[in-house]
């Protein structure tokens, strides 16, 4: 376990426990799609305060002062049992235990050996984060969870959190809020928390789901023997080689109506260069899910800073062949016409189906053995390197363990101005020969 020992486990509430009367949110077809997904993991390395400092009880103290204004991620899981039909509906309890807080230490284990030369990432550093295979679908979870490991150079804050009740906009908005507070140690200046307060109209709520659809599959155990080992492995893109990409990519289409981004260059020649090693034929469909967020693009749009979750992870669909052949461009803009795709008319299309056919929410080994599918999650305009809590910066930003397929592309800002950082969960094979591929690597540079 890399020498991470366990110190303490608590429950921090927020500064002023009684909750009562506060809004229990209820799910959308949106938040529910994620019942069965592992809670998403992120964490960041500091450098190590002065002894002085202590800490852990300003952290603890900040957190308190923090889940009082994001009293959502204090609450609770509720589930609800429909006897008529027997279904099973899910609703956020605002009035909570709070989140759980882990203090661990791995004197031996430097920032160095964290840092690992050209962005390996080390297996060990699962034992830096918080969860212990968390789905949204549990109730006995806590909504948060988080893990300070003091380090012998440096600290790791790590956190966890349910997909149910946030998204990557609402999580690092609440750490840059407790960030703020713990340097501070104030948090009378911040704003009453927005919530999406969101449904579709025609949609009724709760929603009833199939109680098979909700239940915990058991640990695929002898399944897994036969999956392949996965890699991580951080690839940094500099602010030259985006724009080359970019360039290259709206250089081979002539579409006036759609230009392809930054974020959509790299994400394609991510999918291409992937693909190209994973050993499909090439008849074979392939999928780039994205994570898109819908806050702007709903009729009337809802506030940019809305608390919840308002993600919706839509694919992009194109054959090895087409991928291969078809060049950057063309697959970048099948990522483009996936994005502007994601109108007010469409996200009510998916919510109505998804209620009239609540099915596929339990995801198996099988998916993960197919290799078809890249997974573009978190994103570069995440304000990651801005959260201070009062000893310095971050100076680096890791994904956790959870939702492990070969395909998982977890994407940060680099920390040089207008780079971008994507961890990469790859097969070891896969990986190995994408680290020998020209074409791939000139437009990334080593960390």
């Amino acid at each position: 376990m890399a020498g991470v020992v366990l110190i303490s486990s608590s429950i921090v509430r927020p500064i002023n426990n009684s909750q009562s009367g506060r809004t229990k949110i209820h799910l959308t077809p949106f938040d529910l799609s994620l019942l069965q997904f592992d809670y998403p993991q992120r964490g960041l390395l500091f450098p190590k305060p002065d002894s002085d400092f202590h800490f852990i009880s300003r952290l603890k103290a900040s957190l308190s002062v923090a889940l009082e204004i994001y009293f959502p991620f204090a609450g609770h899981l509720a589930k609800v049992e429909n006897q008529e039909d027997n279904t099973v509906s899910f609703y956020i309890d605002c009035d909570g235990p709070g989140a759980r807080f882990h203090h661990a230490e791995a004197k031996s284990v430097s920032v160095s050996d964290l840092l690992q030369p050209q962005g390996s990432v080390p297996d060990f550093i699962r034992h830096f984060f918080p969860a212990d295979n968390f789905k949204s679908c549990d109730v006995s979870a806590p909504l948060l969870a988080l893990q300070v490991t003091d380090m012998k150079d440096g600290v790791f804050i790590s956190f966890c959190y349910n997909h149910l009740v946030a998204d990557g906009t609402s999580m690092w908005s609440f750490l840059h809020t407790w960030s703020k507070i713990c340097s501070s140690g104030s948090g009378s200046d911040h704003k009453p928390l927005v919530l999406k307060r969101w449904f579709l109209d025609g949609i009724d709520y709760p929603i009833h789901i199939p109680v098979s659809e909700t239940e915990k599959p058991p640990s695929p155990s002898s399944e897994l023997s036969s999956v392949p080992i996965t890699k991580d492995k951080v690839f940094h893109f500099t602010k030259k080689n985006i724009s080359d990409l970019k360039a290259k990519a709206n250089n081979e289409v002539s579409s006036n109506d759609l230009k392809i981004s930054s974020l959509q260059a790299v994400s394609a020649h991510m999918w291409r260069s992937i693909i190209r090693h994973s050993g499909l034929s090439r008849e074979v469909e392939t999928f780039c899910k994205v994570a898109v967020d819908l806050r702007q693009r709903l009729n009337p749009p809802l506030e940019k800073e809305c608390f919840g979750n308002m993600t919706y992870l839509s694919p992009a669909i194109a054959t090895v062949e087409e991928l291969l052949d078809r060049g950057l461009g063309w697959t970048a803009m099948q990522i483009s016409k996936l994005v502007s795709s994601q109108t007010n008319e469409n996200c009510k299309g998916f919510a109505e189906d998804w209620v009239r056919n609540v099915k596929n929410l339990k995801s198996g080994v099988k998916s993960k053995m197919a290799g078809d599918t890249i997974i573009v999650s978190s994103s570069p305009r995440f304000e990651v390197y801005n959260n201070d809590f009062g000893w310095g910066k971050p100076i680096a930003v890791r994904a956790g363990p959870g939702n492990s397929i070969s395909g998982k592309l977890v994407l940060f800002p680099g920390i040089d101005e207008g780079s971008i950082d994507v961890q990469a969960t790859l097969w070891s094979d896969v990986l190995v020969n994408l680290l020998a591929d020209v074409e791939f690597l000139e437009n990334v540079t080593s960390v």
